[in-house]
């Protein structure tokens, strides 16, 4: 069900919150994540939550605003994207690291299974499709920054100079699409490592004999 229709109440100034806001955020990022954006109602948070629709509007303004503050959350942590692959020696480390970090985040014991991304972009219409806009903006920085660190890495002659930096970042961001969709299919973590393993024999072929000697496994 797409957002309920209602106009946000006017705010009273000096009323002390009657929840939890994390708390209220993270059930939030937890429902989002199962149902996706738009197929979560307000109804649906409210009851979650344990809050009155006029207590979501004073906090997180809409249901959108409390759609992305969940992605913040979701995307944020000590471990993310970013930091695996600033992280990382080579190119190589890096897109292992992250699909074996979406293998084993796509099948978390107390979180639904598959990616929030990828669950609440398929969900989305073309009346959402700023929230899709936006989901996709977050994919595609990823992929930019394993891109250059690809090109990094074969300056570095870590990877041949032949590699084709963009169709490598471009695969591994299509494999981690493919693993959330079979978490979601029910997937155990063992088979979604062993398919980031397999997915990985697609970098062999460009890792130079320099990269081995380093300590790369290809």
């Amino acid at each position: 069900m797409s957002e309920s229709v209602i106009s946000p109440p006017a705010a009273k100034k000096g009323r002390p919150l009657s929840f939890d806001r994390e708390r209220a955020l993270h059930q939030a990022m937890l429902l989002f994540w199962r149902h996706g954006y738009e197929s979560t109602s307000l109804n649906d948070l409210t009851t979650t939550i344990g809050v009155k629709p006029s207590s979501i509007y004073t906090v997180f303004k809409d249901k959108k605003s409390l759609f992305l503050e969940s992605v913040e959350l979701y995307t944020s942590g000590p471990v993310t994207a970013q930091t695996i692959i600033n992280d990382a020696p080579t190119a190589f480390d890096a897109a292992q690291g992250l699909l074996h970090a979406s293998a084993i985040g796509f099948t978390g014991k107390d979180t639904p299974a598959g990616c929030l991304l990828a669950t609440s972009a398929i969900s989305c219409s073309e009346a959402s499709s700023d929230v899709q806009s936006h989901l996709a903006s977050i994919r595609l920085g990823i992929e930019q920054q394993l891109r250059e660190k690809i090109k990094q890495s074969i300056k570095q002659g870590h990877l041949r100079k032949t590699a084709d930096a963009s169709a490598l970042a471009a695969h591994t961001m299509a494999v981690i699409q493919g693993l959330s969709t079979l978490a979601r299919d029910g997937a155990t973590r063992a088979k979604l490592l062993k398919v980031s393993d397999m997915a990985m024999q697609a970098w062999a072929v460009h890792t130079s004999g320099d990269a081995s000697a380093s300590g790369s496994t290809a």
